[in-house]
């Protein structure tokens, strides 16, 4: 019997013990656990678009639309490039290239993800100065039903569109202003109409994280930036592989041949049309 109860004794040591073991690591697996999302959430914070204010700080610093010099540019090799900016990756979206009818010439892209859509379209801007405030305040006294309103990237411009069927749409129009660019993005969808949808998080995520390249070409204010077909960065490697060896000019020689690249300033009151559908997988990979 006493063998027996000591036994019993033995075994509910254990399983004290062996209970206490697990919850001391299953404490030491929260610990790291709450560690990591403490990270995770300032590094979110540090890099999170501001809340809704008339000015938007902090660009080429903080945070984006960036331009290729700044010094805190992201690394955007793995960037979809366009000519005029580099698109970031994001999953489950799809963009379309807006085109010339008349020139083919590539004018701008929009980024469809899920209900939403981006617009982006870049501009050449005085060396002094900014853009946007005189593009918006041009724009607000032609549209008398837009008005302005204060968002994460400064002053916005809320403007209902009709659309086919006679129903209105909203839609969100931002301007960033970079070292002789202006940056314009127009969001439809949800990202124009619930400031807390998801979608809007995401494009506008989008947009801060895209780099602009504004070039050496003489332009004029309010001129858009020339850009090409897109150029994914499988191809930009293969192209810098094959030059290898070679004496690199300046700027982007590589991509000289692309067929219908514009060689100056491009009209603005050109017709556009829908030219490239690229669906996004894990990187840029397939033109369709």
């Amino acid at each position: 019997m006493g063998l027996f109860g000591f036994g019993k004794k033995k075994d509910k040591t254990d399983k004290t013990t062996k209970a206490e073991d697990e919850d001391v690591k299953a404490a030491k697996a929260a610990n790291e656990a709450a560690r990591a999302d403490s990270e995770l959430a300032q590094k979110t914070a540090a890099a999170a678009l501001p809340e809704a204010a008339s000015d938007y700080e902090g660009r080429g610093e903080e945070r984006g639309p960036w331009d290729v010099n700044d010094e805190n540019v992201p690394d955007y090799d793995e960037y979809l490039d366009l000519g005029a900016y580099y698109l970031p990756f994001l999953q489950h979206i799809e963009l379309r290239i807006k085109a010339s009818r008349a020139t083919r010439a590539v004018l701008g892209s929009t980024t469809t993800y899920y209900n939403s859509s981006l617009e982006v379209e870049a501009y050449a801007a005085p060396k002094t100065m900014g853009l946007w405030e005189d593009w918006r305040e041009d724009f607000l006294a032609a549209n008398p039903n837009a008005k302005a309103v204060d968002g994460v990237f400064g002053t916005e411009i809320l403007l209902p569109v009709e659309v086919s069927g006679g129903k209105k749409v909203l839609t969100r129009i931002v301007g960033v202003d970079g070292p002789r660019w202006m940056l314009r993005g127009i969001f439809s969808g949800n990202a124009a109409s619930d400031p807390d949808s998801e979608e809007t998080r995401k494009l506008n995520e989008f947009f801060s994280n895209i780099v602009v390249e504004r070039g050496d070409e003489p332009l004029a204010p309010r001129d858009p930036i020339p850009m090409h077909q897109p150029v994914t960065p499988g191809e930009r490697k293969a192209a810098a592989a094959a030059e290898e060896g070679e004496t690199a000019g300046e700027g982007k020689e590589h991509l000289k041949d692309i067929p219908n690249r514009p060689d100056g300033p491009l009209s603005q009151d050109q017709q556009t049309e829908v030219k490239t559908t690229l669906s996004r997988g894990p990187m840029f990979s397939e033109v369709r």
